[in-house]
């Protein structure tokens, strides 16, 4: 049996108010072929298939057209979808009716009874293989909040919303360990955070603020064959585990991710084992370019714009820039500059990053364990200095630490 994970599409985003739709649509073209091209079973989508809860008409044509045409080249293909934090779980759901009969599950909503009790079953998905007939099932989980989960037993002693997260997954597993036949595998999915997590710094917005909705990977039983997750944009393997694995955003959603491998993950499960799991990466249709690399003074920045040697291309394919200066002291007009050294070239000025040489000699040449040995205080009147060019006043920085710390 074959699957394919994928996440994060975020349908609909704009990159500094670039729109984004030839980009997906290029992705998402591709991931047809490659559903072809490799003869997939079963499509894992972990969440995240729009970028707001209030997606364009656009975005959610994409979306459908592609459902549509996926059934079309594949009439035995299964596509399960699970709503992410981005996602509105009740627009997601809403044609689910109708995609159900065309082998694609939406699952958004966690339900209960009347007596307020989680309806697992529909959270429990049989997966048929080649032959049709079951091969796995699947622990369709979509992103959890606080009031989603299961409360524990009084006196647990556990935190009430990540211990609810682990309850529910071992219910839904207790539930396929009793519903399985003998050589049919379990696969989780899931939209979180799990604990090692690589995170990009601006394009990921935290689940919830702090760090206490870092899920241990322990939640997964043994006989969890695989855990196709979403959230996260860098593909990774949680913790080293290679069955646990994120497969990251197929474009790069910010500058960020610019060197990012984008990819998808081919999974090969024989009878109830994980047999192989393979990358194959996405093409970039549009780059994303950084010039310099590294901050550097007006000047030097200038000459490296001036010197840009761009093949020409169609403006829907044109390179998105972000040119970074670093600025010893205001430089009025620095936009114009950077326009008119640009004139004429086939790039897309998307960003204008600046900083100031205090910055980059106080903290971002500074290791984690550096500012590890630092107090609240000092970090807050250092990025207070950065920001704004002078001191913050002393009474003010206790009270802005305690209030912003729990954010980092």
């Amino acid at each position: 049996m074959r699957l394919l994970h994928t996440s994060d599409w975020h349908l609909g985003q704009t990159l500094h108010n670039y729109e984004r739709g030839y980009e997906h649509q290029h992705f998402l073209d591709w991931l047809l072929a490659t559903l072809v091209a490799e003869r997939i079973d079963v499509l894992l989508v972990a969440g995240d298939v729009f970028d707001n809860a209030n997606p364009s008409a656009a975005s959610q044509k994409q979306l459908y057209v592609f459902l549509q045409q996926a059934r079309a080249r594949l009439p035995a293909l299964q596509m399960i979808v699970i709503a992410g934090n981005h996602d509105s779980a009740g627009r997601l759901e809403a044609p689910a009716p109708l995609l159900a009969d065309y082998g694609t599950h939406m699952l958004g909503h966690i339900l209960r009874d009347e007596a307020g009790q989680i309806d697992l079953e529909r959270l429990l998905l049989p997966l048929t293989g080649p032959n049709g007939q079951v091969e796995a099932w699947c622990l369709a989980v979509p992103f959890l909040r606080p009031g989603d989960v299961p409360k524990l037993p009084a006196g647990s002693g556990q935190d009430a919303y990540l211990g609810g997260i682990a309850l529910l997954y071992r219910q839904l597993t207790e539930l396929a360990l009793a519903r399985r036949q003998p050589g049919q595998a379990i696969i989780a999915m899931g939209h979180c955070h799990m604990v090692g997590g690589e995170m990009s710094n601006d394009s990921e917005r935290r689940i919830v603020i702090g760090g206490t909705e870092m899920l241990p990977s322990g939640i997964f039983d043994p006989a969890i064959a695989y855990a196709a997750l979403g959230h996260l944009h860098l593909a990774q393997a949680v913790g080293g585990q290679p069955h646990i694995r994120y497969c990251g955003s197929p474009i790069p959603l910010s500058f960020a991710e610019v060197h990012y491998r984008h990819q998808v993950l081919c999974l090969d499960i024989a009878g109830e084992r994980l047999q192989e799991v393979r990358a194959i990466d996405i093409p970039r249709a549009v780059p994303l370019l950084r010039v310099p690399d590294k901050p550097a003074p007006v000047a030097e920045v200038l000459a490296q714009l001036a010197a840009l040697d761009l093949p020409d291309t169609p403006h829907e394919a044109q390179p998105f820039l972000e040119v970074r200066v670093r600025l010893d002291a205001p430089e009025p007009g620095l936009r114009t500059r950077i326009e008119a050294a640009l004139d004429g070239k086939p790039v897309r000025l998307a960003k204008i990053e600046t900083s100031s040489a205090a910055r980059s000699t106080a903290i971002e040449s500074m290791t984690l364990d550096q500012l590890a040995q630092l107090q609240p205080d000092e970090i807050f009147r250092r990025l207070y200095q950065q920001k704004f060019g002078k001191e913050a006043p002393p009474e003010q920085l206790s009270a802005l630490a305690e209030l912003l710390l729990p954010q980092y």
